[in-house]
């Protein structure tokens, strides 16, 4: 797509058209049809609602004089009280439904949105749009500006704020005037008579569907196809034949090395996940694998998402699958929670503390999960694994790396505990309840197997060493944690153990070693590929990567490991020095 932003009206486009509803509202009221619309735009620049629009006229001496002008074409007193009152609590509340989820579907796409709006505003001076401003990266309003559409001024402005140039962007109306005053400066426009009919036109430039949105997904890449008729006929046969209605999919952000769909089939919303058909990884992840692992969990009573069918017949779409329910709530991607109060931010950390803690408490024997891996070694396996997985992607020479690699065979634990594993348990794999402090499901289980848990708990660990803005995953470095109501490392980790009822590791800071290690490890990964051109498909660390990501996450994991070295030498048993004895006597 050639475009990086779409712009959008308010009135008539997002909204319902005021002048419909004001006609609405006449013919309730026994007032002459037309009256509010003549009254608002007789007098051309100098109506009285561009000069509101301007902000040439406060809110008070708008309505008197709207009252008055209401008056002279109706010879009738209009009670206009009565209409904004319909207008705005009513009618105007209504933001259009295919409208809005166009607007998500747009932004799910990485483009920018905009409202460009001659807009009215309240007797207190704020704006009445009924819009959700989160999903919009500008928003101008002509109240605000002193100017309005079609002046070229305020079209201008929302570009430069937008950051993007003309013949980047689209903008929908329906004033034909101010369509061709956008035209004019090289902007692509859309006018809109009948919203679906718009949003059509729209889709046809953008090169993807603007309808289906499912939280979380975009539209499936083209390199991430599947045969939609294959999959509606297994579909069928899963779900019965009384399943009807278009098959509409959609495609997960989430996760690289499985390809993860939202299916919407009938009143069915669904998740397929499918090892990738590309050919590069012709093992793949083990899909039946993680099927097994859902299956048993969930019948542990781990929350995570409810299976449904597993598919290892590659006739159906090309590599093996498997379907599980849509879980439906809300997933934190900034682990700084800033849209929740203190004690919110609180509350969720304890609640990723606990199910990380029922995780690790799961009965292997009645799970019927002990051979899902090797008992012990865990950490050996997972250092040799990932210094083989390093040395391929090695595109420099990092010292911290060098350092680490063989610092870390040298100071394995002595011991480790085996349990079940998450393998990349972090926030953002978790979906809470939207309006409390559950997690509903755990998410992203492809590195999950037998393991050691602290290394679970130390990768849990890392955003608190992390910067907030950093690229690959954000984090809560230097964030003042007591004034946010978020535990500290320290604290979090003592959560855990309380739950598990264990001392808190001696060796801590080697697991928080490991756990930068692994990281370096997958970013090296991701810059390679990047600097191929290749998507990062073998990797589950989020986000992008660079050569300065990397060797800043390898000198955190030394640092770990240099205080881990501190500490063994400061528990060295304190012995007196071994005494020589000389003589002087020659010999």
């Amino acid at each position: 797509c050639c475009y990086k932003a779409v712009i959008f009206d308010a009135s008539g486009v997002l909204l319902p058209s005021p002048y419909k509803t004001a006609a609405d509202w006449e013919a309730r009221s026994c007032i002459p049809a037309g009256t509010i619309q003549q009254a608002m735009l007789s007098g051309g620049e100098n109506s009285l609602s561009l000069k509101y629009t301007r902000g040439e006229l406060t809110a008070v001496e708008f309505l008197q004089e709207l009252g008055q002008q209401c008056f002279e074409i109706a010879n009738v007193s209009v009670p206009l009280d009565s209409f904004l009152s319909d207008l705005i609590r009513n009618e105007m509340r209504k933001q259009l439904p295919i409208m809005a989820e166009a607007v998500e579907c747009i932004r799910a796409e990485g483009l920018k949105t905009a409202l460009l709006s001659n807009s009215l505003c309240l007797l207190d001076g704020e704006s009445f749009l009924p819009l959700d401003r989160k999903h919009f990266d500008v928003m101008v309003e002509s109240y605000q500006e002193g100017m309005h559409k079609p002046d070229p001024r305020i079209y201008q402005l929302c570009l430069e704020r937008l950051g993007v140039q003309p013949q980047e962007s689209i903008f929908l109306d329906n004033g034909s005037q101010n369509l061709k005053a956008a035209a004019q400066l090289g902007i692509k426009t859309v006018k809109v008579d009948d919203p679906e009919v718009a949003l059509k036109e729209l889709e046809t430039y953008l090169g993807f569907p603007l309808q289906g949105f499912v939280p979380y997904t975009r539209s499936v890449r083209p390199s991430m196809e599947i045969p939609k008729n294959h999959l509606q006929k297994y579909l069928e046969n899963i779900l019965g034949d009384h399943t009807t209605g278009p098959l509409v999919l959609r495609q997960f952000g989430h996760g690289h090395s499985t390809q993860t769909y939202s299916i919407k089939f009938g009143d069915h919303l669904l998740v397929l996940k499918k090892e990738p058909s590309d050919g590069l990884h012709p093992s793949g992840p083990a899909i039946g694998r993680e099927y097994r692992v859902l299956k048993a969990l969930s019948e542990a009573g781990v929350p995570v998402p409810t299976v449904l069918a597993l598919c290892e017949d590659r006739s159906i779409l090309g590599t093996p699958f498997y379907l599980m329910e849509h879980c439906a709530g809300r997933v934190y991607s900034d682990v700084s929670l800033p849209t929740l109060q203190c004690s919110q931010r609180r509350a969720i950390y304890a609640a990723m503390n606990q199910v990380l803690s029922k995780i690790h408490s799961t009965d292997l024997r009645a799970a019927k999960l002990e051979d899902l891996g090797e008992h012990g070694n865990y950490i050996q396996w997972q250092v040799e694994t990932w210094t083989k997985q390093y040395r391929a992607m090695e595109t420099h020479v990092i010292p911290a790396m060098e350092r680490l690699i063989q610092w870390l065979p040298l100071h394995f634990p002595v011991s480790q505990k085996t349990t079940v594993v998450h393998g990349d348990f972090r926030m953002d794999n978790l979906v809470f309840h939207p309006d409390r402090s559950e997690v509903l499901a755990v998410l992203g289980w492809k590195l999950s197997t037998l393991g050691d848990p602290i290394s679970d708990l130390a990768n849990n660990c890392m955003a608190f060493f992390l910067p907030p803005h950093f690229n690959a995953q954000r984090g809560l470095r230097k964030c003042d944690l007591g004034h946010l109501g978020i535990p500290t490392a320290e604290e979090y980790s003592q959560m855990y153990c309380d739950h598990m009822g264990v001392e808190r590791p001696e060796n801590w800071n080697f697991y928080m070693a490991f756990a930068f290690f692994r990281l370096a490890a997958m970013l090296q990964g991701l810059h390679k590929r990047s600097l191929a051109g290749e998507e990062p498909l073998a990797l589950p660390a989020p986000g992008e990567s660079s050569l300065e990501n990397v060797e800043f996450v390898a000198d955190l994991a030394w640092e770990f490991a240099t205080k881990e070295g501190f500490r063994v030498f400061d528990s060295l048993p304190t012995t007196k020095p071994l005494a020589r004895h000389y003589s002087t006597w020659a010999r």
